[in-house]
């Protein structure tokens, strides 16, 4: 879900920079309302496991585009279905960009021997030289954000409205080496809680993670838990409407981002120069594993790679420093 939500600040640029521009998202079905809030952008729904499985079904889905008489294609993913795309659609003579994702300058960065650790070109950047490749260059430094969405009456309901500020927090990540210790995290959560001023909503998804985020939020008066009880439109509403958001480097990270909420990441065995850091946040608000410990981070792009005796960088980031970022920036 990341890189998909990644791909909205690059739109909106485009579409706002190029006015003349229409945009057609390809993407799956449970992605389609991250694209709802953007003007000028019709959303086609990739069903890549039944109607547009395998080559055959990439050919239907070939001839369902070809009907849209697009102009070009800007392949923002460049896996092998969209390569397979790209082939059929060179039968018409599509123009048609990939983007590039640096992976020799990745595997320099995350290799064990001869690191190059420095920051790499922005994943959103790269997503900028798709369609510039294609005659739509864009700056992205201009590029306008998402606006707060309008909360329906069920959001409402189950948030219980005060005049508390609200901390959104994603506790969970895909890969054991991105995740900040639960335990830790209930710290946080609990200190949060004890102040009275806030009331933390928690994301994530999942049977086992919902029944953790239940039992956390048991533990404190202003911890209530959203997992599991909204669709994604309705949690991107809530997203919006955030004064901060704590997330590890993952997907709720970008989603917030996306509509300019203030966002707190925690980075455990990835690293923001990979490319992967939300759009438009300051690098402050970056909380970095040690590295005079743990000289190997990142020690690879998606947190996938745990090298022995790294299991604990995540708990060299201690739960006060994360208070005080989140403290910090809801008082300014």
């Amino acid at each position: 879900m990341g890189d998909v939500a990644m791909t909205v600040p690059v739109l909106r640029a485009v579409l706002d920079q190029h006015p003349q521009a229409k945009v057609t998202v390809l993407t799956k079905k449970p992605f389609l309302p991250i694209f709802s809030e953007l003007e000028n952008v019709d959303v086609f729904e990739a069903d890549v496991k039944k109607r547009h499985k395998g080559l055959v079904g990439l050919w239907r889905l070939y001839k369902e585009l070809k009907t849209l008489r697009i102009d070009a294609i800007a392949d923002l993913h460049n896996v092998l279905r969209s390569r397979v795309l790209q082939k059929y659609f060179g039968l018409g003579k599509t123009p048609f960009a990939q983007v590039h994702k640096g992976r020799t300058e990745k595997k320099a960065l995350t290799r064990t021997k001869n690191k190059m650790f420095k920051q790499l070109k922005s994943t959103h950047q790269r997503y900028a030289d798709v369609f510039a490749e294609l005659g739509f260059p864009v700056d992205l430094k201009k590029a306008k954000l998402l606006e707060r969405v309008q909360l329906s009456d069920k959001v409402l309901k189950l948030v219980q409205q005060d005049a508390k500020k609200w901390v959104g927090i994603a506790p969970f990540a895909a890969h054991e080496g991105k995740m900040y210790p639960l335990h830790l995290m209930r710290g946080v959560i609990q200190e949060l809680n004890n102040t009275n001023r806030y009331k933390i909503l928690l994301f994530g998804g999942g049977t086992k993670e919902i029944q953790q985020l239940e039992g956390i939020a048991s533990e404190g008066e202003n911890v209530l838990n959203m997992a599991g009880k909204l669709n994604l439109s309705e949690e991107l509403s809530l997203i919006s409407n955030l004064d901060i958001m704590l997330s590890m480097d993952s997907g709720n990270a970008h989603l917030a981002a996306n509509y300019a909420i203030p966002v707190v990441t925690l980075w455990g065995v990835t690293h923001p120069f990979a490319g992967f850091y939300p759009f438009g946040q300051p690098m402050d608000n970056a909380l970095i594993a040690d590295r005079e410990r743990f000289p190997l981070i990142p020690t690879s792009v998606y947190g996938n790679k745990l090298p022995k005796g790294y299991e604990s960088t995540m708990e060299t980031i201690e739960p006060q420093r994360v208070m005080d970022k989140i403290t910090a920036i809801l008082e300014r």
